[in-house]
């Protein structure tokens, strides 16, 4: 096993741009004042530790929520059936897996800050494992929901503490590229996941699924132990006593150069699962296709936001993550009001509405990497609290709207394409105030 040695502030690179830093420095102009460099967290670039194999590794563990849920949902009914229960009590399954993604990641974050990067990803990844191997194994239904919470809870740990790593190595606009080419592999999972799960079923018994989501963190374990370097100093550590911690999540409330962007988040993430909750109601039921018609439609849209999420990266080139991400709130706006206008005016024909509403999903591809990046630039040594707020505030957001969603059903679009559009204006508000509280 290779090992990876602390940082001690005697062990640091001298503040330069050459190539032992380049991850840190990140392509800033040259010479040792110039850089801008975080010299108290370079590290050494050693080549297994190289940013495509950190994109494979984190992109897989940003993979491992959809790979969870997206895989097993064909097989529900299956399950209540053997385990002899109802299909609500199956149900629950998939509820306590996102309590426990959101509830995780405030361990995580605040333990990430405090024992290094490192240490929580493996004990996160190795729980996830532990978990998926019981549900494989369990014909209770009570402990298949206790194995699917901490299915959750361990792989909340690889998302939240992943995006301290990318903030202590990379400035502001190079996290925006990598936070893209981790949607990469991040972003296949939603595509991928359903049609895996249905050809796993047709072949084999439903527990074949968790055996393979637990080969699928196991992969991540190893890709953590080792491919992922420590980034995080034993000088930058924090302590965990609960009046500290409880103070630090207060003053990231009170940072207007962060919170702004994490509640912008939390509404971007409102309408994505405003979407995803409402799709096979306004597909199926409303507009009558198939669910084979419906899984190719929810697949389209699931590219589109691929594609864009790596065209990101090109628009980088020219443009600053601030620069995209306004611009691309305010077209994700446009959309979602013409989308509501035509179905109020009752001129939203099947074909109108699937493009406005690839289009509107497509759109979140420029919002989600640069969001996150613009949110984490500021937060420094408390990079890992920061990122657990940011996803507890997106599971959060995003569990109210789809809860609306539902309350507002009237057998039409408009409660579900209202809520969207309420949720891409208020994401715009919250940018533009908070914008101009950090200005002041």
């Amino acid at each position: 096993m290779q090992d990876h040695p602390e940082h001690s502030p005697e062990q640091l690179p001298r503040p330069s741009c050459d190539a032992a830093v380049q991850p840190v420095c990140a392509g800033e102009t040259s010479g040792p004042q110039s850089c801008g460099c975080d010299v108290s967290r370079a590290i050494p670039a050693r080549r297994p530790h190289g940013s495509p194999w950190l994109v494979i590794i984190f992109g897989t563990l940003s993979a491992c929520g959809p790979m969870a849920t997206d895989m097993y949902l064909p097989a529900l009914p299956g399950i209540a059936r053997d385990l002899g229960t109802s299909d609500g009590a199956v149900q629950l399954t998939l509820s306590v897996f996102l309590i426990g993604l959101a509830l995780g990641q405030f361990l995580w974050g605040t333990l990430s800050d405090a024992w290094g990067r490192r240490l929580p990803m493996l004990l996160g990844s190795a729980a996830f494992v532990f978990a998926s191997v019981v549900c494989a194994c369990t014909s209770s239904i009570t402990i298949l929901i206790g194995a699917r919470f901490l299915m959750g809870f361990g792989g909340s740990a690889g998302v939240v503490v992943s995006r301290a790593v990318v903030r202590d190595m990379f400035d502001e606009h190079e996290s925006a590229r990598f936070y893209s080419l981790m949607m990469i592999i991040g972003g296949l999972a939603p595509i991928v996941a359903p049609v895996l799960g249905a050809a796993l079923l047709a072949w084999l018994h439903w527990r074949a699924i968790f055996w393979v989501v637990a080969a699928f963190a196991a992969f991540c374990f190893v890709g953590v132990l080792w491919g992922v370097p420590e980034t995080l100093a034993r000088t930058d550590r924090l302590e965990i006593r609960f009046r500290m911690v409880a103070g630090r999540y207060a003053g990231l409330f009170r940072r207007t150069d962060y919170i702004g962007y994490a509640l912008a988040a939390g509404f971007c993430h409102a309408l994505l699962f405003a979407y995803i909750s409402s799709s096979p109601f306004l597909f199926i039921q409303l507009y009558g296709v198939t669910p084979q018609q419906f899984s190719v439609v929810f697949m389209s849209n699931a590219v589109g936001l691929y594609a864009t999420g790596q065209f990101n990266r090109v628009l980088l080139r020219r443009l600053s993550p601030r620069q995209i991400l306004m611009r691309a709130v305010v077209l994700n706006l446009v959309i979602a009001a013409i989308l509501l206008a035509l179905l109020v005016a009752d001129r939203a024909p099947f074909p109108v509405f699937v493009a406005l509403l690839f289009a509107l999903v497509g759109s979140l591809g420029w919002i989600f990497p640069n969001v996150i990046a613009v949110a984490m630039k500021p937060v420094g040594d408390q990079a890992g609290s920061a990122s657990a707020l940011l996803g507890v505030l997106q599971f959060t957001f995003g569990a109210a709207s789809a809860s609306l969603v539902g309350a507002l059903a009237d057998g039409t679009a408009i409660p579900a394409v209202g809520v969207i559009t309420g949720s891409s204006l208020s994401s715009l508000l919250i940018l533009l105030i908070f914008r101009h509280l950090t200005r002041r």
